[in-house]
């Protein structure tokens, strides 16, 4: 156990591990804020896709017919 402080200890102390401490914390909270956000706005973004599924399936193309030029 102690031979496991004494390595942290020795981490924290070196810059490198300080700074990635730092931008593993700022990952956890673009994370964290990502995932909380998706569930927040969960019900919000079903319904906008189903209806933008309906939208396409329901529609249907029908070209115009065309003439040819009068004359030709």
């Amino acid at each position: 156990m102690k031979a496991l402080l004494s390595k942290v200890r020795a981490f924290a102390r070196e810059e490198d591990g300080v700074a990635l401490t730092e931008y593993l914390i700022l990952l956890g909270l673009l994370v964290g804020g990502v995932v909380g956000t998706v569930i927040a706005a969960g019900n919000n973004l079903e319904g906008a896709w189903s209806t933008w599924g309906t939208f396409w399936t329901q529609t249907q193309y029908t070209p115009t017919p065309t003439t040819p030029p009068a004359g030709g």
